[in-house]
């Protein structure tokens, strides 16, 4: 998740400490908390499926660059780490099939990308 979890926990506990003090205006301590509220249920939902949506995405990108393997340790940061590296590589695979014009390896690179992006979609988003 982008922000990533942790830091969007560390601003809504800084949300929550300014509108604990005395005297902050009723409009900004709504405007805030509300924030707060879509905030949270966001990281909710995010927290709740990343494993899986990390699992999925590395188990595509390993099948799209030929890689063996699998994910053994299912930690969000391990998940997350592999998937950066899986990532960089992917990079270096569609430089190599633009460079070589390979349309097809290009297509199913962002194939690939388009499905990425669907499986980290939140389900509140307009689109």
């Amino acid at each position: 998740m982008n922000p990533a979890v942790p830091a969007v926990l560390a601003e809504l506990a800084a949300i929550a400490i300014r509108n604990a003090q005395p005297g902050v205006p009723d409009p900004e301590r709504a405007s805030e908390l509300g924030l707060a509220a879509g905030l949270l249920g966001m990281v909710a939902e995010m927290w709740d499926r990343q494993a899986q949506v990390l699992v999925e995405e590395n188990r595509a990108l390993r099948v799209l660059l030929g890689e063996p393997g699998e994910d053994g340790d299912l930690r969000l940061s391990m998940l997350g780490a592999e998937n950066d590296r899986l990532r960089a590589a992917l990079i270096v695979a569609q430089t190599a099939a633009e460079a070589a014009g390979d349309n097809a390896r290009r297509a199913a690179i962002w194939s690939e990308l388009v499905a990425s992006t669907e499986r980290r979609r939140l389900s509140t988003a307009p689109v």
